[in-house]
């Protein structure tokens, strides 16, 4: 690949960069040649792959759940349709024991993130340099643009903006809820009488401002650490394996020794994707039933 001329440092933040479109300083709109150009562009520049792979694995997750409901029948499901069935039960069955509410909304919001970000993760275990080689040579022959200045980061959840925008969705969510359910006074009082309480008008007036503020660092807390948790468990994975890419380079030997430690960690990073899918999903549901609750 072209990132063989890099250095290792060099290398590590090719992989680490977005392919970023935004305003340049000229006021123009264009693609980032570095990392640089990328950070300059501010807040109005798009990560192009993040969006990309996440409207692919999307629109991959509508596609095969709608061809299975097409085919559902009252005989035997065949192996796609009886995967999908076995992930709506395990899916509905971890509603029914985290929601006590009622909600017909939850249930699917639930089947929706677990697998979309399933699918997000899953892109994780897809060789560093595969895509990225892949999408240089188009950058190279049919753009004509140098390929260091082709970037492409195809994990979306290794990008803060990704699992941020989910976990914000989620977040307001909870706080339509906390409001429709326990009404605007409800939910004031739900984050100002609580957790210190008192019998004396006096106590509970200067109880009001430090209740709030526990309470509203705990209501904040929740996208942050939805999010952040996503984020760096993913990212810490995907950079190990760009670490041990770093050996292909070095011979047989550390190329035989990165084969096996890649296939190793591999396995190993299975089990985190689909456990921080399955996490963020419960998450969720567990903060909508919060929002449920009438005290």
């Amino acid at each position: 690949m072209a990132s063989e001329s890099l250095t290792t440092t060099g290398y590590i933040k090719h992989h680490l960069t977005h392919l970023t479109f935004g305003p340049h300083p000229d006021g123009g709109w264009g693609f980032a040649h570095s990392a640089d150009e990328a950070r300059e562009m501010g807040f109005w520049a798009i990560h192009v792959d993040t969006m990309l792979w996440s409207i692919i694995l999307g629109v991959l997750f509508l596609w095969l759940f709608r061809k299975a409901a097409k085919r559902a029948t009252s005989g035997t499901p065949g192996g796609l349709l009886n995967f999908i069935e076995w992930t709506v039960g395990f899916i509905d069955d971890n509603v029914r024991g985290s929601f006590s509410g009622e909600n017909k909304l939850i249930a699917p919001l639930a089947l929706t993130l677990f697998v979309w970000i399933l699918l997000l993760n899953t892109m994780d275990l897809v060789p560093v340099d595969w895509l990225p080689y892949l999408t240089q040579l188009f950058g190279d022959y049919v753009l004509g643009v140098d390929p260091h200045h082709v970037y492409m980061k195809v994990v979306p959840t290794t990008d803060p903006n990704a699992t941020f925008g989910m976990s914000i969705g989620v977040f307001l969510l909870t706080l339509y809820y906390s409001l429709k359910i326990k009404g605007p006074i409800g939910f004031a009082s739900e984050l100002t009488m609580q957790p210190f309480q008192a019998n004396n008008i006096l106590l509970k007036i200067f109880f009001i401002p430090i209740n709030f503020f526990l309470e509203f660092i705990g209501l904040v807390s929740k996208p942050l650490s939805l999010s952040l948790r996503l984020f760096g468990n993913i990212f810490a994975g995907e950079m190990i394996f760009i670490l041990i890419a770093l050996l292909y380079s070095g011979g047989v030997f550390w190329a035989l020794l990165g084969g096996f430690l890649q296939w190793g960690w591999a396995v190993f990073h299975i089990l985190i994707v689909l456990l921080q899918a399955f996490i963020f999903m419960v998450l969720t549901v567990v903060y909508l039933d919060m929002a449920h609750q009438e005290h």
